[in-house]
C-alpha cells in the first residue's frame, strides 16, 4: 500500500511517499520539498510544488495513495492558561499545551485580576485552558476565575481540566453567560506531584484540527484526506514516544526556520530522581519561539553577542545554496541547539536548609538519554549536524545534559515527523520502521555527513 504524508511547515513543505511492506514496516521511496507559500496567500501552492518535486523522483505515478497531513503553517493555537498555583496546575497545563501544537501567550496563577482579563481579551486566544486544584481540593478561586473568563464573552472554546468536583458548576457558569463552547477533560494535576497531561493534549489537538483549516489554502489540502490534520509538534512528540518505546530514552531536536523544538522522552536517572523538587512529564516538549534560524535569526545573533555575524542577515536564505549562506545557517543552528537544549534540561542548584546544604534539581533530567536525534531542515540539510549534537553530550554539571554514551542519529532523509504523523494510525509499523532505521544508521555512524541531502535549488 502506498502512503503519502504532506507536512506544511513554517518555511518548508515536505511530501514523503512510503510503502507499507509485508514485514510490517514502512519503506520510504520518494520525497519532494518546496518553500511554504503562506506569504503568497495559499499554502496549497507550496504543496503542489513539493508534489511536483516528488513526482519528478518517481518511476511511476502513485495510484490513490492514503494521505496523512501535519502542519504548523497557521502558527499554532494562541492559548492562555489559567491555574491555581504557578508550580502546580498552571505548569501542568502548560506542559500539556506545548505538546499539542499550542503557542502559550499568557499564563496566570491564582485569582484573575482586571488587567489579566484586559490582556486576555487583547490576545484573543483560539482556546482558553482553565485548571486548578487537585481533585476534591480548592474550589472557590477556580469558580471565580470561571466567572471572570465567562464574562469576557470570547468565541474561543474553554477547556476545563481542573478539580473534578466542580466540573458541573464550571459548565453552568459558561452556559449561563452565552454560547461559548466548554470542553471538559481529566484534571491535569489530580493529586500532589501527579501530572496527567495526555487527555488535555488530545483535546487540544482536536481543536487544532478545527483551527488549522483557516490557514490560507489549507482547506484545499484538507479535502485530500479523511484523516485529521495533526500539529507538526504533536507529530514529532508522538514519534519520539514510539521511538523510546522501541529503542530507549530519546531526545529529539527539531531546528526550524521559526522555532527550535526539543522533545524528550525519559524518566531521568536514579541518581538525580530523589533530588527533583517538582514532577516532570515523561514526554516533554519545549518550543523556543525566539530561536528560528530564518524568521528569528536576528534573535540568535543578539543572544550570542557575536559581533562577527552582525550585519550578515542579507546573506540569509530559508533554503541556503551558496557556501556563505550555508556557513551562516550552520552557525545559527549550532547556537539555536545549544541554547534550546540548555533551556529544556534540568538545572542543579544548592538549597540551604536548617540541616545544611543539599543539591536539588529543577527541570528535566536528560542524563539517561540513550539516543539523540537531530531533525528539521537545518540539522538535516547542512553539513555538521551530527557534530553539533555530539558537542552537547557533556553529562552532569550545572545542566543535566545527555552524557557522551548517548548515540547521535541525524534524520538525514527528514522523515521523523512524517513517521510521527503515521504513528497515530500505525504505531507498531512505525516502531518497526524506527528499529530498522536505527540499525541502518548505526552501521554508517562512523561516517561524517557527506550524504546530507542539500536543499533543493530554487
Amino acid at each position: 500500500m502506498d502512503i503519502l504524508t504532506i507536512e506544511v511547515g513554517s518555511t518548508i513543505t515536505k511530501v514523503n511517499a512510503f510503502r507499507l511492506l509485508p514485514e510490517g514496516r514502512f519503506e520510504p521511496f520518494a520525497q519532494g520539498v518546496a518553500a511554504t507559500t503562506v506569504e503568497a496567500g495559499d499554502v496549497y501552492i507550496g504543496a503542489e510544488a513539493a508534489m511536483a518535486d516528488l513526482n519528478a523522483n518517481l518511476e511511476m505515478p502513485l495510484e490513490n495513495p492514503e494521505i496523512h497531513l501535519n502542519s504548523s503553517a497557521a502558527g499554532g493555537l494562541r492559548m492562555t492558561v489559567h491555574g491555581l498555583t504557578l508550580n502546580m496546575t498552571a505548569r501542568a497545563a502548560r506542559e500539556a499545551a506545548l505538546g499539542a501544537g499550542a503557542i502559550i501567550k499568557k499564563v496566570t496563577a491564582g485569582l484573575l485580576e482586571d488587567y489579566d482579563l484586559a490582556e486576555i481579551k487583547e490576545i484573543n486566544p483560539n482556546i482558553i485552558l482553565l485548571a486548578g486544584g487537585v481533585d476534591y481540593g480548592e474550589k472557590s478561586i477556580v469558580l471565580r476565575n470561571a466567572e471572570k473568563l465567562a464574562s469576557l464573552g470570547l468565541d474561543a472554546p474553554l477547556l476545563y481540566a481542573g478539580n473534578i468536583a466542580i466540573r458541573d458548576q464550571v459548565c453552568q457558569i459558561f452556559n449561563g453567560c452565552g454560547e461559548q463552547e466548554v470542553l471538559v477533560t481529566d484534571n491535569v494535576f489530580p493529586d500532589v506531584d501527579v501530572l496527567n497531561v495526555e487527555p488535555v493534549r488530545e483535546l487540544i489537538q482536536e481543536v487544532f484540527n478545527r483551527h488549522i483549516i483557516h490557514a490560507p489554502g489549507m482547506q484545499r489540502l484538507r479535502e485530500l484526506t479523511n484523516k485529521p490534520i495533526l500539529p507538526t509538534p504533536g507529530a514529532v512528540l508522538k514519534g519520539a514516544e514510539l521511538f523510546a518505546e522501541e529503542m530507549g530514552d530519546v531526545l529529539v531536536v527539531d531546528v526550524g526556520g521559526a522555532t527550535t523544538d526539543v522533545h524528550s522522552v525519559t524518566e531521568g536517572s536514579l541518581e538525580w530522581a530523589p533530588r527533583m523538587i517538582e514532577p516532570e512529564p515523561r514526554a516533554k516538549r519545549t518550543v523556543e519561539g525566539d530561536l528560528g534560524v530564518f524568521v528569528n535569526a536576528s534573535n540568535i545573533i543578539a543572544l550570542s553577542k557575536d559581533v562577527e555575524w552582525e550585519g550578515c542577515l542579507d546573506d540569509l536564505e530559508a533554503m541556503p545554496a551558496t557556501n556563505k549562506q550555508i556557513e551562516l545557517t550552520s552557525w545559527l543552528t549550532r547556537r539555536a541547539v545549544q541554547t534550546a537544549i540548555r533551556r529544556h534540561a534540568g538545572v542543579v542548584s544548592d538549597l540551604y536548609t536548617p540541616s545544611g546544604k543539599r543539591q536539588v534539581v529543577k527541570g528535566k533530567d536528560l542524563t539517561a538519554i540513550r539516543w539523540l536525534v537531530g531533525t528539521g531542515g537545518a540539522l538535516t540539510r547542512i553539513p555538521g549536524g551530527k557534530q553539533i549534537l555530539e558537542g552537547l553530550c557533556k553529562g552532569t554539571g550545572k545542566y543535566l545534559l545527555p552524557t557522551d554514551s548517548a548515540e547521535v542519529l541525524i534524520d538525514r532523509e527528514y522523515r521523523f515527523s512524517a513517521l510521527g504523523t503515521l504513528a497515530h494510525q500505525y504505531p507498531e509499523e512505525v516502531k518497526a520502521t524506527f528499529r530498522y532505521w536505527t540499525d541502518r544508521e548505526m552501521k554508517k555512524n562512523h561516517q561524517e555527513n557527506e550524504d546530507v541531502h542539500p536543499y533543493p535549488q530554487t
